[in-house]
């Protein structure tokens, strides 16, 4: 098995350079590192805003190591030359190399790469993307399924899988049976890998499967609570029209959610941008939120991990946190509102704020 390569970030990026390993750290030490999935420069940018502005209050002493693989078809040397230039010290990258190969869920080619980086971790945060194979979660491939980046899928389910276990192979031990308050976030996409990786599976498009809708226009002239992404984008028109859609959700577990409910109102206004949705549950999860109609899973909380939780929605994107900057979701309607003036405070502001000050507490 290839070990595990890591790569340090200082003054310039180099896979022959020397290495280190940050997941190898002293026990009193080992929970000073978050882990970043698919660290893209635009991942780093959300990230370092949130933490610049408070908005994600991380401790001082955490590092953050992004981590991916190196058949994803993203070039992070993007993202080092980024992390560089930035200047800061806390910021590393870690690839793997090996593939996880068939067996995404048991033992491959990737479990000692995963057991070092959740040993030497605290937690970890799966953020958004494209569209999960359908051939993970054992279906056909939907003709509105598209599909960008394989290994991406199958590196992150493998290891979610791993971290939690899975209908798939009942006997495997999650590894957070080690450390059960570790974070796991999952965010739109990291959420779908959640629950595929769990043993759920996958509405492969909204429109079509659930509201029996053919085209934009159909979608379009829905109510906007029942709009999971914006199908103004499909025209072509205008390049500034914003990629999401706002709409409130419905919480059905709100005690489990107080922690984000505070100052926040029982329907809070969320950003989606997704075509796809989880349908049947994985192991070990349950519905907490849901779209107004009750009808796509927009919160998974775990029952036995109470620091696990999946978001379809985007809480991440600094312009939620902004009230100056003001968005175009119709081509023929001005950029006229922030988020913040569309749903302030208890409307939907508050929620998501709430969501990164629970993670940082997490953290502490």
């Amino acid at each position: 098995m290839k070990r595990l390569i890591s790569v340090a970030l200082f003054l310039f990026f180099s896979i022959s350079g020397p290495a280190q390993q940050y997941f190898n750290t002293p026990a009193d030490d080992e929970n000073q590192v978050l882990l970043l999935m698919n660290p893209t420069v635009n991942n780093l940018k959300t990230v370092f805003y949130l933490i610049d502005n408070q908005i994600f209050p991380v401790p001082d002493q955490l590092r953050f190591v992004g981590f991916y693989h190196a058949s994803q078809t993203y070039d992070f040397s993007k993202s080092a030359d980024f992390i560089r230039e930035s200047g800061r010290k806390n910021f590393f990258l870690q690839v793997c190399n090996d593939l996880p190969g068939q067996l995404l869920y048991g033992e491959n080619p990737c479990s000692d790469d995963f057991r070092k980086a959740f040993a030497g971790s605290r937690g970890v945060i799966f953020f958004g993307g494209p569209d999960i194979p359908p051939a993970i979660y054992g279906e056909e491939t939907n003709l509105l399924t598209q599909i960008t980046d394989y290994h991406r899928h199958t590196f992150e389910a493998s290891f979610l899988f791993h971290l939690l276990g899975g209908f798939q192979n009942e006997e495997f031990i999650p590894m957070l049976e080690q450390k059960p308050g570790y974070l796991v976030m999952g965010i739109c996409l990291g959420m779908q890998t959640m629950n595929v990786a769990t043993g759920g599976s996958m509405i492969q498009d909204i429109p079509t499967e659930i509201y029996h809708l053919t085209t934009a226009e159909q979608v379009l002239a829905m109510e906007q609570d029942n709009q999971h992404r914006n199908y103004h984008t499909q025209f072509g028109i205008d390049d500034d029209v914003m990629w999401g859609s706002f709409h409130r959700i419905k919480i059905s577990m709100p005690d489990r959610l107080q922690v984000f409910l505070t100052g926040s109102g029982a329907q809070p206004a969320v950003l989606s941008s997704h075509h796809q949705a989880a349908e049947k549950i994985g192991k070990g999860f349950e519905v907490a939120a849901t779209s107004s109609d009750g009808k796509i899973p927009e919160i998974l909380l775990h029952k036995r991990y109470k620091n696990v939780i999946g978001f379809q929605f985007h809480p991440e994107p600094s312009f939620l946190y902004k009230p100056d900057e003001k968005l175009r979701s119709d081509p023929s309607k001005p950029a006229e509102n922030s988020f913040i003036d569309l749903f302030p405070a208890d409307q939907g502001e508050t929620f998501n704020r709430n969501i990164w000050k629970w993670a940082a507490g997490v953290l502490q």
